[in-house]
């Protein structure tokens, strides 16, 4: 067995006062950008205000959205850039920003290739909500995306011998008096410091883990549990405010339809399990909408029901294609019994409607006719293969979609749309992208697209 792979951060005694280009935020999106900027000749530091890496990154599960690819190709998917513009256009209201959608669809796929250079292979694909074709690529072990995409850049950041400290908490971006960045004051190891620099890239993600900060754009959303990690409290959002950027979209805050929330940690549940087959039903052992709906339109079903949740339902066959599932269900989170009606008589649904909702689904699979909700993806493969297996789950906050304004150069913008020279951003601090919902497999996809970008454009700016 392969040892396990350990990434050690610099000791901040080793900061130093001046760098050519400082990235806050060790996640997917400044992993990217760093690796980016250092093969072009750069100089980067990374900084992490948590003691762990990866950020939200980390908890990604279900893949990177891309078409026209090399890989669609090889599973028989043939799909264009445009397909997957309208489709996420669609799927966020028509109200993402068109600028940095045609930016991200027509450079997901090179992104995807830029990743196997690196050799981090994304050689299996799946399919999410909203999308009408299978473009989210994953791991051929089809392991979580998030984890295994951190630890691969990590790998890169240790080749290209990046320095990375963990622990580091920026207080404030710094200005020179033409208005451009200069630099920044940080908290390492208790003691304040300043740092030169004449380029910052936030990738410090969204704010889904601020209680008070989700409250002040959604007050109807106080007391949701999250599937944020605890370090998602929108500190670079508040950063780029400071020095007169601008936000947009902030009161636009995706709710995750599946969420495993019954004790007091919330585990998402990947969209992969019902892009591979799973359904939902209520406590009736009925379904009650397409489960491939967009993630807002599932999440307000759910709700809708007033029951506390909902089920997810899937057998053995799609438990096989989502390697997810067996973390879950070694922290307790699945129940799997060897026949459906076990399984509805020890959750309390009823045995009989649910056995009728399972044969009325697996002939939809059979015709791919789903008469009842019209789904039209994610039906390969019938539930009919024991174990049966059943998730509880019920929505939770999972991604804010609204943040600091940039163009699609990444470069952040005022409330004038000037730009704050040497300041860039990318990933989930950045608002527009998505529009009102934001369709799963595209946040990976942003991080590594944006991520390319934002190295590229501080190398054109910094030369």
């Amino acid at each position: 067995m392969a040892e396990k792979f350990k990434f050690a951060p610099r000791d901040v005694s080793e900061l130093k006062n001046e760098y050519d280009l400082i990235i806050i935020g060790s996640g997917a999106a400044g992993l990217t950008s760093a690796i980016q900027a250092k093969e072009l000749g750069l100089k980067p530091i990374i900084l992490e205000k948590m003691d762990k890496l990866g950020g939200n990154s980390t908890r990604a599960s279900s893949g990177m959205n891309a078409a026209e690819t090399l890989v669609q190709l090889k599973h028989n998917v043939v799909d264009s850039f445009d397909d997957f513009y309208e489709e996420t256009y669609v799927g966020g209201g028509k109200l993402n920003n068109t600028e940095l959608l045609r930016y991200f669809s027509n450079h997901a796929a090179s992104s995807v290739e830029w990743l196997a250079d690196h050799k981090i292979f994304l050689e299996d694909i799946t399919i999410t909500g909203g999308m009408s074709k299978m473009r989210t690529h994953r791991p051929a072990s089809m392991a979580p995306i998030g984890a295994f995409l951190v630890t691969e850049l990590l790998k890169q950041i240790k080749l290209l011998d990046i320095p990375l400290f963990a622990g580091v908490n920026v207080k404030e971006l710094l200005l020179d008096t033409e208005q451009k960045i200069c630099g920044m004051k940080v908290v390492a190891n208790g003691a304040p410091k300043k740092i030169i620099t004449k380029a910052i890239i936030l990738a410090t993600g969204g704010f889904g883990a601020n209680q008070d900060m989700l409250v002040k754009y959604r007050p109807d959303l106080k007391g949701y549990k999250t599937t944020n990690q605890p370090g998602a409290t929108g500190d670079g959002i508040k950063l780029a405010q400071k020095v007169g950027a601008k936000v947009v979209d902030m009161d636009q805050i995706q709710i995750h339809p599946t969420v495993q929330q019954d004790n007091d940690h919330a585990y998402l549940i990947g969209e992969a399990v019902r892009g591979e087959g799973a359904i939902l039903v209520n406590k009736a052992g009925k379904r009650f909408v397409n489960e491939l709906d967009t993630r807002k339109v599932v999440s307000n079903s759910i709700d809708e029901l007033d029951e506390g949740g909902a089920y997810l339902i899937f057998d053995k066959s799609i438990r096989d294609r989502v390697k997810a599932v067996e973390f879950y269900a070694s922290i307790g989170l699945v129940k799997t019994e060897d026949s459906l009606g076990k399984l509805a008589l020890e959750n309390e649904l009823d045995e009989r409607s649910l056995v009728t909702t399972i044969e009325e689904w697996n002939k939809s699979v059979e015709t791919h006719n789903d008469f009842k909700f019209g789904r039209k993806t994610g039906m390969d493969r019938s539930i009919k293969e024991e174990p049966y297996n059943l998730i509880h789950i019920a929505p939770a906050v999972h991604y804010t979609m609204g943040g600091v304004g940039i163009n699609s150069k990444t470069e952040v913008l005022t409330d004038n749309n000037s730009v704050i020279a040497g300041l860039y951003a990318c990933g989930e601090i950045v608002g527009g992208l998505h529009g009102n919902n934001r369709i799963g497999g595209n946040s990976i996809a942003e991080t590594v697209i944006f991520g390319r970008q934002s190295g590229q454009q501080v190398f054109n700016y910094l030369r």
